[in-house]
């Protein structure tokens, strides 16, 4: 066999995602927080964007409306690739695109909704409301100094982590000068906080209700004891008959295991929905939030004007590049929107039932089926879905919620794993103390109820919504009965 080089003519067909299309795929799946950013950029470095109004054709601004028509939304027009990654290679499999198709309505919703965005209060964070006080207790300036920095290593329940050795010799200060300003934090109010233990912090706000006597502190000490219910060897301990036990526990549940929890954590980020959903007749009314949307137009006015001035080949060059990025910037964004309200209204379709009646009427869902419903690729769908939140008259949820798995059902739909977990949490809720129900009785009782689970399931959803077993909440509800 000889080698020798030679030329062979071969005709193939390959995808190619243009840069465009990239940077296309990457503004389905921002938030509209983040689309303001990346827009407030562009307007820097392009002359001829602009935020204006965006004119629409009269007919264009309809609804969608899945309660009142039979399939979602109709989206006519033209429509982009939606790209299949395992079509990609490698480097870009896990890019798509949406559906380039009619402008929907970005209208505002009205006055149905519950308030657009959701912002922390003003409230002080705990450090403030500390350091706001130690001014007033601290010995001196050097103590104040050191009670600061204490101030600074609590985390949001009050408590200290900090090993106080550490700090004495980061600050260049003896450990006693430490313990002497960890005291003075420790009588600020809150009172508990600056506590190193649960046991710590219930013991400061038992001596500031003057209740620490030697009967408390073993109470106290034996915490482990009183979250297992043993509570004849806890009397023991204590050496109190059972009215007066029963007057330690109810003073030792008044306190507050995390006293530092009441004050603001700082600066927190706004939740903005982006898509709106409020009742209309007998069916539902899906807007886009035009609140936090991009409104951008081109001045072809100042590019007429500038093309006009420019003398060179290059400038001239320069501006067309402009022109055409700023026109594809426009129709991406568009794009974008369009295809978050149509994988709404799909969404909306699908769970009535929980806009209706909540959590328990919430259906099995999967990306593949909306995906399937709309003629797009699931990795789409999954890209509209994330970091976006729809606003509705029973809350805001991100669009990922209304995702889950399910079980087989009487009914033969199924039902979804969030309204099993309702089901079970309102059980164990309403259980009678002296009955505590086991997994299996929970399973016999969701399994009359048309639910189709095993004992092993019905274990795996209650741990899951952080319901503990049945010897568990046994403990508990006898420790409330107290």
């Amino acid at each position: 066999m000889t080698l020798a080089p030679r030329l062979d003519l071969r005709q193939t067909q390959s995808l190619v995602m243009t840069p465009q299309l990239q940077q296309a795929i990457k503004l389905l799946a921002l938030s509209n927080l983040e689309i303001e950013s990346f827009v407030a950029e562009t307007l820097e470095t392009n002359p001829l964007l602009e935020v204006g109004e965006i004119s629409r054709e009269k007919g264009e601004n309809e609804t969608a409306d899945p309660g009142e028509h039979d399939a979602g939304p109709d989206f006519d027009g033209e429509r982009a690739l939606d790209v299949d990654p395992a079509a990609l290679d490698p480097d870009a499999a896990s890019a798509d695109t949406g559906d380039w198709s009619r402008a929907a309505d970005r209208g505002s919703i009205g006055e149905a909704l519950p308030d657009l965005e959701n912002w922390s209060s003003d409230e002080p964070t705990l450090a403030q409301h500390l350091s706001d006080q130690i001014g007033a207790v601290a010995h001196d300036t050097r103590e104040c100094l050191i009670a600061l920095r204490l101030i600074g290593e609590l985390d949001e329940a009050g408590y200290l982590q900090a090993d106080l050795a550490r700090l004495a010799g980061e600050l260049g200060v003896p450990l006693c000068e430490v313990e002497r300003a960890l005291e003075t934090v420790q009588s600020l109010d809150p009172t508990g906080v600056g506590a190193r233990s649960l046991s710590e912090c219930l013991a400061l706000q038992a001596k500031e209700a003057d209740r620490y006597d030697p009967c408390m502190a073993r109470l106290i000490d034996n915490l482990d004891l009183v979250a297992a219910g043993d509570f004849a060897r806890l009397k023991r301990m204590c050496e109190v008959d059972d009215e007066d036990f029963a007057d330690m526990l109810a003073e030792l549940r008044s306190y507050d295991p995390k006293p530092g929890c009441h004050f603001g954590g700082g600066v927190e980020m706004s939740v903005v929905p982006d898509v709106l959903v409020a009742p209309r007749g007998q069916g539902w009314d899906i807007r886009l939030n035009e609140a936090s949307l991009p409104r951008l137009v081109v001045n072809r006015e100042y590019y007429v004007q500038l093309t006009g001035d420019a003398r060179d080949k290059t400038s001239r060059s320069w501006l067309k590049e402009q022109l055409g990025e700023a026109d594809w910037l426009i129709r991406a964004l568009d794009q974008r929107q369009k295809t978050i309200l149509k994988t709404a209204a799909e969404i909306v379709k699908r769970q009535d039932g929980f806009f209706r009646q909540g959590v328990t009427a919430m259906r099995p869902l999967t990306l593949r089926e909306v995906a399937d419903t709309i003629e797009m690729h699931e990795s789409t769908v999954s890209r509209v879905t994330s970091n976006k939140y729809l606003s509705c008259p029973r809350g805001t949820f991100e669009l990922k919620y209304f995702f889950s798995s399910g079980v087989g059902a009487a009914d033969g739909e199924g039902a979804s794993s969030e309204a099993i977990k309702a089901r079970i949490r309102a059980l164990c809720n309403s259980e009678n103390p002296k009955k505590v129900l086991s997994d299996q009785k929970l399973a016999d009782l969701l399994n009359a109820e048309g639910f189709d689970l095993a004992r092993r399931t019905v274990a795996k959803y209650r741990e899951a919504i952080g319901i503990g077993s049945s010897a568990q909440r046994r403990r508990e509800k006898k420790l409330r009965a107290m």
